[in-house]
């Protein structure tokens, strides 16, 4: 895995963090266009969901140890599977319309974690 053959300096050089804090601006940007009574509801979740991947991925990162990176690692999935379901629903209540760049960005963040997931898993035999 190329995101891992190098020696990781901080949560900055992992390209799902990278990728993940460009779909948070995304969201954000989307976000300002709802009506202004979602804003406690739908507005607050989407961003918060967003804005939870790349943290947990930094926190995870920040610890002392592979197991609490991973089990980190762990959580971010959770966030975007949560973020993709209000999204799909800001859609149907037509808040939004379909914004490649952000699906682009919730398949490629999931699939990223994924491997990194599985890496951490296989390479270096934890089990969850």
């Amino acid at each position: 895995m190329q995101e891992m053959s190098k020696k990781l300096k901080t949560h900055k050089d992992l390209d799902v963090w990278k990728e993940s804090m460009k779909l948070a601006k995304e969201i954000y940007i989307l976000t300002r266009l709802f009506p202004e009574e979602e804003m406690c509801g739908m507005v607050s979740q989407m961003r918060r969901c967003a804005v939870s991947i790349p943290s947990n991925i930094a926190e995870g990162a920040a610890r002392n140890s592979k197991k609490e990176f991973l089990q980190f690692l762990c959580i971010s999935p959770v966030s975007v599977y949560e973020l993709e379901t209000r999204y799909i629903l800001a859609k149907e209540f037509g808040y939004t319309k379909s914004i490649v760049s952000i699906e682009d960005y919730i398949e490629s963040i999931r699939q990223i974690l994924s491997g990194l997931i599985s890496y951490f898993l296989i390479f270096h035999n934890f089990l969850i």
